[in-house]
């Protein structure tokens, strides 16, 4: 069931964060999708502390994946032109390993993302606010 969040600021994401945990429960993958500037790694610093997690939480823009608490893989596949350079930067072994990965930019390795997953989608409003689309795809 896909749920809706209308007009968050970005300091009052705690009912997102908390309904994202709830609603991933049972997925590995979460995909975050949205324009530059959205909030991604915002929202998912904030998933990161929520957990627990005690590594310093970055985008991995430049080295593609980073790994928090040696139980979360956080990947950015902005620069990643096609799914054959994923396939050869390993990514796949990291999304078939089991753990909980979060990719940012998952339309660029689309074709290497099978099976179920939760998909987040965020929208930057003109009043500063954003909005998150919860999905579940089985």
């Amino acid at each position: 069931m896909t749920r809706h969040f209308e007009q968050i600021a970005l300091d009052a994401i705690g009912p997102v964060v908390d309904c994202i945990l709830e609603a991933g429960r049972g997925f590995t993958i979460w995909t975050f999708t949205g324009d530059l500037g959205t909030g991604k790694t915002t929202l998912i610093k904030a998933l990161a502390e929520k957990l627990g997690i005690q590594d310093t939480v970055s985008s991995p823009t430049f080295n593609y994946v980073n790994t928090y608490d040696e139980k979360v893989y956080h990947f950015d596949c902005y620069r990643i032109k096609n799914s054959a350079e994923a396939l050869n930067l390993g990514l796949e072994e990291y999304l078939d390993s089991g753990r909980l990965c979060w990719v940012e930019w998952p339309e660029m390795i689309d074709s290497i993302l099978y099976g179920p997953r939760l998909e987040i989608a965020l929208t930057h409003n003109s009043d500063n606010t954003r909005s998150y689309r919860l999905t579940p795809l089985k």
